[in-house]
């Protein structure tokens, strides 16, 4: 079984939000997830962005895979709201 640590949509329609979750990899990207480790809402101004480093990096010493997406959220590479 193959942990990753991905986003997951939510909210409502042209509005949506992001929860960074860590799921296996065979389940939907909206479906079963085991832990939450934070989120990311691009529809509000200024964008909104938090996560726990704590269960991050607990997970990530598991062996859990990361998401491109993610990976560039928590290394700040990803402003297009700037």
């Amino acid at each position: 079984m193959s942990i990753t640590i991905r986003l997951a949509k939510f909210g409502r329609k042209k509005a949506h939000s992001f929860r960074i979750v860590v799921a296996n990899t065979k389940d939907k990207r909206n479906g079963m997830f085991l832990d939450i480790l934070g989120f990311y809402n691009p529809s509000e101004k200024p964008v909104k962005f938090a996560y726990d480093k704590n269960k991050y990096f607990e997970w990530k010493s598991k062996g859990a895979l990361i998401s491109e997406s993610v990976e560039k959220l928590i290394d700040g590479r990803y402003r297009d709201w700037e």
